[in-house]
């Protein structure tokens, strides 16, 4: 490139030179003609000497202007060269500016504007090698931070090949960069996570099971930006171990209560049948005994029941059943209860659409929900229990007229013995666990459910169950003429 810049120099300077010495020499000769025939005249010379002069100061002046002009050209040649030198300068720069070579600068000192021209592009360089410098410090800080983490960490990306993994991610598969993932990794949900975020633009959620013996993962995939995905792999092995021998304590425990608070409910009961003589005082603490007994008992069969749906071992048993008729069973079989609590309990809008349910798991999950709108909501004087037909599902709702709750409480109601107002809820008899088996149970079902209340403007609860499947009609049988005339 350089070379070129100096030829199209060299050639216009020598062009320029050339125009100049023509018209310089054809200036020159017609002084020159004019001088020797004003001088002939005067001095009455002769053609001949006349002609020898003029040849000889064209020769001169031809040889002088020969002369120039090769002075001129060999200037104008170093004048190229050094611009040219220069400009090669710049050159090279680009060219290890563009390998990767940021350390590189021009340093040329000239005021004018190649001089300006490089001081710029030093400066350019500088502020990109302070870019880069504080980018790859970055990108090491973040490389150790994700080597750092007890989760495992690979990107892959946008034709599915690993980018980049964690030092977590090699020891559980020893991925190479450069691979596909699936040759690396052959856990489908791990594989079905990183595709749907690198095909369908979300976050994949699984849990996989089979990358390593023994040992079970939650995955999560996410899109990135340049059009790959990054997988997170978190080791929920211990968790899920501990959390299993909480469940099955807490089974054993209340299985191993049940018997002896069943004895000592039995003993206390015939106690207080019997016609025989109690003192007073003695009637008051049995009876006591009596009511936290029960207590007691419906604290295990709580504790029992919620390890049972925590556990998932339960599946439900779910058939198509039509929304209405959930609804009106649980008003039926509530009835008796409601009576004794002076809580009127009514139907709200209802719908026939089908939905898929387990009737046992919905009868338990609107007893709990009546039961909790009638201890909590009774000074509204009555429960409406309905249900409404959504695009993809049916939402069942329990409505009371109470004082309901506070915001702050909203999110944490489901949890395990968390109580709203502790002292009433004892009084009561409540165990803390009903709408926690509740969620559990419409979680199992594949619902969702949730509670809308203010202060002094009651408390709703609502849960979602799917929609049964349309059943397809049955083909129609085959005409009985076809085979005849088949075997025709």
């Amino acid at each position: 490139m350089t070379g070129r810049v100096f030829s199209k120099l060299l050639l216009s300077f020598v062009f320029v030179l050339c125009i100049a010495t023509a018209v310089l020499d054809f200036s020159f000769r017609n002084i020159v003609a004019h001088s020797l025939h004003e001088e002939a005249r005067v001095a009455s010379l002769g053609p001949v000497q006349q002609a020898a002069a003029l040849h000889i100061l064209r020769r001169d002046l031809f040889t002088a202007s020969l002369i120039s002009l090769v002075l001129a050209i060999l200037a104008s040649a170093l004048l190229a060269h050094r611009i040219a030198g220069r400009l090669r300068r710049i050159v090279d720069f680009s060219g290890r500016i563009a390998s990767g070579d940021f350390t590189a600068r021009i340093e040329q000192d000239g005021s004018d504007e190649i001089g300006e021209v490089a001081r710029a592009l030093d400066a350019t360089a500088s502020r990109l090698e302070q870019s880069f410098r504080a980018l790859d410090d970055k990108q090491r800080e973040l490389a150790a931070l994700l080597d750092s983490m007890q989760e495992a960490v690979v990107a892959v990306n946008a034709a599915g090949q690993v980018s980049w993994s964690n030092s977590v991610m090699q020891r559980i598969a020893p991925v190479r960069p450069g691979r596909s993932l699936v040759v690396s990794i052959r856990d489908p949900e791990i594989l079905s996570c990183v595709e749907a975020a690198l095909r369908e633009r979300r976050i994949g959620i699984g849990r996989a099971i089979s990358v390593v013996p023994g040992r079970a993962f939650e995955v999560s995939a996410a899109p990135t930006p340049d059009g790959g995905a990054v997988a997170v792999l978190h080791d929920v092995t211990e968790i899920e171990r501990a959390e299993k021998t909480r469940r099955d304590f807490i089974a054993n425990v209340s299985h191993e209560l049940r018997t002896p608070l069943t004895s000592i409910s039995g003993y206390v009961e015939t106690l207080l049948e019997d016609e025989m003589d109690l003192t007073d005082h003695a009637r008051e603490f049995m009876a006591i005994i009596l009511k936290n007994a029960r207590r007691v008992n419906r604290l295990t069969e709580d504790l029992l029941a919620l390890a049972q749906v925590e556990s998932g071992e339960h599946k439900p048993r779910l058939q198509p059943v039509r929304a209405s008729t959930l609804v009106d069973d649980a008003i039926e079989l509530l009835a008796g209860m409601v009576v004794e609590s002076g809580v009127a309990l009514e139907p709200g809008e209802t719908t026939d659409t089908l939905v898929l349910a387990d009737v046992d798991a919905m009868t338990q999950v609107f007893g709990n929900l009546i039961e909790n709108a009638m201890k909590y909501g009774a000074s509204g004087r009555r429960v409406v229990v309905g249900a409404r037909a959504l695009e993809d599902a049916v939402e069942f709702y329990v409505q009371d007229f109470g004082n309901g709750m506070a915001e702050e409480h909203l999110n944490r109601i489901f949890e395990r013995f968390y109580r709203v107002d502790k002292a009433r809820s004892r009084e009561s008899g409540g165990t803390g666990l009903g709408l926690a088996i509740v969620k559990h149970i419409v979680l199992a079902h594949g619902g969702t459910i949730r509670v809308e209340s203010e202060l002094g403007a009651g408390a709703t609860f609502l849960f979602t169950l799917p929609l049964a499947p349309i059943a397809q009609p049955a083909p129609a049988p085959a005409s009985e003429e076809l085979p005849t005339k088949a075997a025709r």
